[in-house]
């Protein structure tokens, strides 16, 4: 298989990371190893450790780290159980992360994965692919309504109710084209925006299939409260929903307080444990935009523990 990765802001990435020759690093989200391999050439008597659900990341990109040398561990996992993985290595603290959420560029250029509306393949969408659950599934065994209701909150498609009869009109539906061609004859030739019509629905079912959202703010939380003092979280996000979510968190650990806005006096006593780097989310330069397309959406925020 060839494996073809861009990592996004990679310069800002190890900017605001500010990688100590000597610190452990925790990539979440290993993809590629574009970002990995970044900071591993940064390290002297450091440590890296990455974690993906996708086997074929972890396999490409050991080889890849191989190649450069350092110390570094990769394992199977979800990063909501990094704290887990940080335990069995018994290690207490870091001193930083990274997340870069999202698809990553080997998975969609993988046309048998399933991610791309571009390519025809079957409906799978599963990052981790010894789960169960696929897209076919979702797509031809999920009510009308709940598929309506997926679509509308995770991909935030106003054709969401007119999709959703579609696809349970033509089911079975088996493959990412022939699901395309039920999106189009459901959306109106006039009301389709610049963007492919299926963009929205794809998305909203690959967050569904993978369970993005699910407890993404806890996530945030558990790899915030091992870093050490002066660490910085980074995470890189390529939605709006994913974006909102990373900025309340990151409120919420700046902030401290969590009292109802009607006390006039805080009676928690929780102190603010972050502080937020980047008070508005950093985008792709025009330079990066140039050859790196799918930079276009990401959103990039950081926040430093105290």
């Amino acid at each position: 298989m060839g494996f073809t990765h861009i990592s996004v802001m990679p310069q800002e990435v190890m900017d605001y990371l500010e990688v100590k020759p000597d610190g452990i690093y925790l990539d979440g989200t290993l993809g590629g190893a574009g970002h990995a391999s970044e900071i591993l050439k940064r390290l002297d008597k450091g440590l890296l450790i990455g974690i993906d659900k996708d086997e074929e990341a972890l396999h490409y990109s050991r080889k890849k780290l191989g190649e450069l040398g350092g110390n570094f561990v990769l394992a199977r996992a979800d990063f909501f159980n990094a704290d887990l993985l940080l335990d069995e290595l018994e290690i207490d603290k870091i001193q930083g992360a990274l997340l870069d959420l999202g698809v990553s560029s080997y998975q969609l250029d993988e046309a048998n994965r399933g991610f791309s509306y571009h390519q025809d393949a079957p409906l799978d969408m599963r990052m981790n692919q010894c789960q169960r659950l696929d897209a076919a599934y979702i797509v031809n065994e999920y009510s009308q309504e709940e598929l309506a209701r997926i679509i509308w909150e995770y991909g935030e498609e106003k054709w969401a109710k007119r999709i959703a009869e579609f696809i349970v009109e033509y089911r079975p539906i088996n493959t990412t084209l022939e699901l395309v061609d039920v999106i189009k004859k459901a959306i109106p030739a006039s009301a389709r925006e610049d963007k492919h019509p299926g963009r929205k629905t794809f998305q909203a079912l690959r967050i569904a299939v993978n369970g993005e959202l699910d407890s993404l703010s806890e996530s945030i939380i558990k790899i915030f409260n091992r870093l050490d003092s002066g660490g910085r979280l980074v995470i890189i996000t390529f939605h709006s929903l994913e974006d909102r979510i990373v900025k309340q968190t990151f409120a919420s650990l700046q902030k401290g307080c969590i009292c109802p806005p009607e006390f006039p006096v805080c009676t928690c006593g929780q102190e603010p444990r972050g502080r937020i780097i980047t008070r508005k989310p950093l985008v792709a330069s025009l330079k990066e935009l140039e050859f790196n397309s799918r930079s276009r959406s990401a959103k990039l925020r950081v926040i430093e523990r105290i």
